[in-house]
């Protein structure tokens, strides 16, 4: 496989130093990709930059996936406006461990003649001294080239300026890619768009310090945005889509990528999955043909979800799908199939009431329900809603008397219950 053929057409490729696809199409090389740990999760952006680490694998490369332990605890400006906080060498291994777990869902460790590999630079970085590193490598990068980064000169024009810290970024990942270079065989970076002048600093280390015949190479990706111009990964409130399913559960993340618009849900299929380009020119075109069966966006989100969150969390993801938008909305078993687990990710996409358990002694009357959940406006109009409409149903059962009682052993798990009121207004009602 061509490697840069192929981050060319799926549009993973923003820019690469000259050469680089000669070079890979000639020799068998190690390459590298720079993890941020400073969180124990990474997200749908992060992602991006993690496919290219994949397919450099699939092209017979060896990948390596670089943990921050030391970069982690100064910082990088790159894409900031302020200084971030920093975090210990202890919360900094957590995190590395955790994206560790992660990578393996995308990245083969073991069972391939190219097994990917993943190390800390705090490794190599622990047994610096300040006055080494300034004698060893600080002399052979110039101030005017660490200047003329757009990650140091957009920190200088703005309001918060830099610190000497982050200002030193870029010399601490340029020499990861010397150590790696001379140490691991390792001859390309790959990485966001926004790490470009971070890695070419890199190649212009090498260069300086082991002599102009050594030559390093890279590839970046675009830093991508959804059709309507935000940002890739975030949700409409502002939320990151995760990869741990205790910060985004399956369902949420399955959503992600339903929601996508068209035009972006054809650009993901080729960045975020392996499907090849017959495949995916295909699903494409079957989705044109009926967009809303929504073929493509299904044909992603299954894709994405199952490499993320397994088999199980993509069979819970679609379970509620098709719960609260599928066939089997109107279904009562589809509520009993539904675990405590699962109530918890409805009562977060979905219009939620609570009642108090205070206020309720075992047993309300319907009316008085609807009146107090603001479902109806009076008990006159939650009675005519029952009686003379026949609209409310109570977890899918039609609600046939304006005497009934809802009592505790109707609430699942002693927590939910679902209420509809004509054929659009579904509430989910937690006791709290």
């Amino acid at each position: 496989m061509n490697f840069i053929e192929e981050l060319t057409w799926r549009g993973l490729l923003h820019q690469s130093i000259p050469g680089t696809e000669d070079y890979l199409q000639t020799h068998k090389v190690a390459g590298y990709l720079g993890v941020d740990p400073t969180a124990d999760s990474m997200h749908i952006g992060n992602l991006v930059s993690v496919m290219l680490l994949v397919h450099l694998q699939r092209a017979g490369h060896t990948p390596y996936a670089l943990v921050g332990g030391a970069t982690g605890m100064v910082g990088d400006p790159s894409g900031k406006d302020k200084e971030r906080q920093l975090l210990s060498e202890e919360q900094i291994r957590y995190n590395a461990e955790c994206i560790r777990k992660q990578l393996e869902n995308f990245l083969d460790f073991t069972d391939v003649p190219n097994p990917a590999r993943m190390v800390n630079n705090y490794d190599w970085f622990k047994e610096f001294s300040f006055l080494g590193f300034l004698r060893d490598v600080g002399k052979h990068i110039t101030i005017n080239y660490m200047m003329s980064k757009d990650s140091v000169k957009k920190r200088l024009e703005g309001e918060s300026g830099i610190s000497y810290t982050e200002f030193a970024y870029q010399m601490l990942q340029g020499y990861d890619f010397y150590h790696l270079y001379k140490n691991h065989g390792v001859k390309i970076q790959v990485g966001g768009s926004d790490q470009w002048g971070n890695i070419t600093t890199g190649t212009e280390l090498v260069r300086r310090m082991l002599g102009p015949e050594e030559k390093a190479y890279a590839a970046v990706c675009p830093l991508l945005t959804a059709a309507d111009g935000s940002k890739l990964g975030k949700t409409a409130g502002g939320d990151n889509i995760w990869l741990s399913p205790e910060r985004t559960s399956p369902y949420q993340f399955y959503q992600y990528w339903m929601q996508a618009s068209d035009v972006d849900a054809e650009k993901y299929i080729r960045i975020f999955t392996l499907k090849n380009q017959a495949e995916i020119e295909a699903i494409v075109a079957d989705h044109a043909l009926a967009p809303h069966t929504r073929i493509l966006h299904k044909a992603l989100a299954d894709d994405v979800t199952r490499r993320v969150h397994g088999e199980a969390g993509l069979a819970s993801a679609t379970k509620l799908t098709d719960f609260l938008f599928g066939k089997n909305a109107d279904n009562r078993d589809a509520l009993a199939a539904l675990s405590r687990a699962d109530w918890t990710d409805v009562a977060k996409v979905s219009e939620t009431k609570t009642l108090s358990r205070s206020m309720f002694d075992g047993e309300i009357g319907i009316l008085d329900l609807l009146v107090s959940l603001e479902i109806a406006s009076s008990k006159g109009d939650a009675r005519r809603s029952v009686e003379k409409d026949k609209s409310v149903k109570i977890n899918q059962e039609l609600c046939e008397s304006p005497d009934q009682n809802i009592r505790a052993e109707d609430f699942f798990f002693g927590t939910f219950l679902h209420i509809q009121k004509g054929k659009k207004n579904k509430y989910i009602v937690e006791l709290v």
